[in-house]
């Protein structure tokens, strides 16, 4: 990897883990067009996952110890997101770039309207 790839991955590393700390999710969406400068949709969207877990795992026992997260919620939605992302980790070799990179802008569309109105 050359000199300045590495510098613009850092960057862009960093700026997805302030992202993820400090909103507790989102860092992926940063993520993604970061990888997709040199990469197809699917090693992307791949590789913005194997990264975001590190960034989760740390954000969440800060958030645990912080008393942000409520105990009692936790279980059972850590228990579906687990089986979602073992399902769509399974899908994501079955769609294609185009409509996997149109479906990822539509929700960041979606969540961001939602912010705005809610």
């Amino acid at each position: 990897m050359k000199e300045k790839t590495s510098g613009y991955y850092l960057v862009g590393g960093g700026l997805t883990g302030i992202v993820n700390g400090l909103l507790g999710g989102g860092g992926g969406m940063l993520a993604v067009p970061v990888l997709q400068r040199n990469m197809i949709a699917q090693k992307a969207h791949a590789t913005a996952i194997a990264v975001i877990l590190p960034a989760s795992i740390v954000s969440g026992i800060v958030y645990l110890l912080s008393g942000y997260a409520p105990t009692e919620v936790l279980l059972p939605v850590t228990a579906g997101a687990v089986l979602g992302g073992f399902l769509g980790a399974k899908l994501l070799s079955r769609v294609p770039a185009r409509p996997l990179t149109f479906f990822f802008a539509l929700l960041m569309l979606a969540a961001g309207v939602k912010s705005v109105i809610a």
